[in-house]
Parts: C-alpha cells; sequence; structure tokens
C-alpha cells in the first residue's frame, strides 16, 4: 500500500513534472494571491473589501489556467475558467466604470 502511494507520488509529481506543471503550479500560486490581497486589505480596514488587485489576480491566473486546462484537455477547467473570466473582466469594467464617473474614488 505505501510502496503504490509512493510509486503514484513519484509519477505525479516526478516523471509528469514538464513546463506544462510549471506554468500551472505559477497559475495557481497567482489565483491564490488574490486571496491574500483581499485577506491583507481587510485586516487593514477591519472589514471585508474586495481591492481592485483581486481583480487583477483573478484575471492573471485565470487565463493562466484556462491555456493549462486548454493544454489538458479538462472540459471542467475550460468551462469554469473561461466563465470566470467573463466574471472578473466585467467587475474590472464596472469598477473602472465608477471611477470616470466619480473620480474622487
Amino acid at each position: 500500500m505505501l510502496q503504490d502511494l509512493l510509486a503514484w507520488l513519484h509519477l505525479v509529481f516526478i516523471e509528469r513534472f514538464d513546463g506544462w506543471v510549471i506554468l500551472g503550479l505559477i497559475a495557481q500560486a497567482m489565483f491564490m494571491m488574490r486571496f491574500v490581497v483581499q485577506w491583507i486589505a481587510s485586516e487593514r480596514v477591519g472589514k471585508s473589501i474586495v481591492p481592485v488587485a483581486f481583480w487583477f489576480f483573478s484575471i492573471g491566473g485565470g487565463v493562466l489556467l484556462l491555456i493549462y486546462s486548454i493544454r489538458q484537455q479538462d472540459p471542467v477547467f475550460i468551462a469554469g475558467q473561461g466563465l470566470g473570466l467573463i466574471i472578473y473582466f466585467r467587475n474590472l469594467w464596472l469598477i473602472f466604470r465608477e471611477k470616470r464617473q466619480d473620480p474622487s474614488l
């Protein structure tokens, strides 16, 4: 049983490790950073907020994860990241439109 687990871990994390896995790991790290940014910003003001950087990390991580999922031919991640990107870009558009209407923001 332990031997099977070790063989599986070796296959997944050593034998299959290539540039695409590196891209996927970078993408996942970017995607995770949006939560770190949101947490730090919320802690600073003492309430839950979503800073603009959250949406930029969402787009960066989402684009890279979409590229990775297309390469891996994973329909679940392709659909999820594709829809997510529409939402992230829309949120940025709404933020920038609001700032244009009220430059004091």
